[in-house]
């Protein structure tokens, strides 16, 4: 019998409308704008507020980041079904769309110096289901002390010796509580390898970017990641609205 505990990413579900998906709560957007489908890079823009009937503020901050090696596919996010690509496991795209972010960091390190958040030290117990036939597909798992690795399913060790992980938060695409399966799993904001690398679908940026970002919003601000062809993002800036 397997015994572990399943780590969950529960948000309160909010009132809003199909043409406006960002809540009210909402106070910080985190916002890439690629050129296109088929880009693997963009800038990232943190925009602020510090209440819904004032206007979005560019606090200044400019990231690059690095997106999937494929571009990108429609995710499974705040946003009403889009036609076009779909994100599929395994496709090598980052999924499009707004997104919740979670409200753990996972890293190496025993505790990590941002405020605000709270923190999981990955150790060979923790998992991430990307199985797509598992009932517990997309979620994190961390097996009891001595519990055996499940034979019968496809389990993932979340990866201690890779440097690009030593520091990651989770970007709620297809998240529970709401899982398709196959519809894509693991995506994470995280560190990348090189000025030139790309990712199986993630959206990665160097170290001190990702710090400076990570120490200008908690989980309290319920931040969203808006990713966005360019395109897209044009069209959906005054319906949404968008900065």
């Amino acid at each position: 019998m397997l015994r572990c505990l399943v780590i969950l990413f529960l948000f309160p579900l909010p009132l809003f409308s199909a043409t406006d998906p960002i809540p009210p709560t909402c106070r910080a957007l985190l916002i890439a704008q690629p050129e296109s489908w088929n880009s693997t890079k963009a800038t990232l823009r943190l925009y602020r507020r510090t209440s819904p009937s004032l206007p979005w503020a560019w606090d200044g901050q400019s990231h690059a980041v690095h997106l999937g090696r494929n571009g990108l596919a429609w995710g499974r996010g705040l946003q009403p079904q889009q036609p076009g690509p779909q994100k599929r496991e395994g496709d090598g795209k980052s999924p499009a769309g707004l997104f919740h972010l979670g409200n753990i960091l996972y890293g190496y390190e025993r505790e990590t110096d941002l405020k605000g958040w709270r923190y999981r030290q990955v150790t060979d117990r923790d998992l991430w289901i990307e199985d797509p036939s598992s009932p517990l597909y997309n979620r994190h798992l961390i097996l009891s002390p001595h519990e055996p690795f499940p034979p019968s399913e496809k389990y993932h060790l979340m990866r201690q010796a890779d440097p690009a992980h030593a520091l990651k938060l989770f970007i709620l695409h297809n998240a529970p509580p709401d899982t398709q399966p196959g519809a894509g799993s693991a995506i994470f904001f995280h560190l990348c390898r090189n000025p030139e690398s790309v990712t199986t679908g993630c959206t990665s940026m160097e170290e001190s970017g990702f710090r400076q970002l990570l120490g200008s919003f908690t989980p309290a601000d319920q931040p969203i990641y808006v990713l966005l062809p360019n395109a897209e993002y044009l069209r959906f800036q005054d319906p949404w609205k968008l900065p």
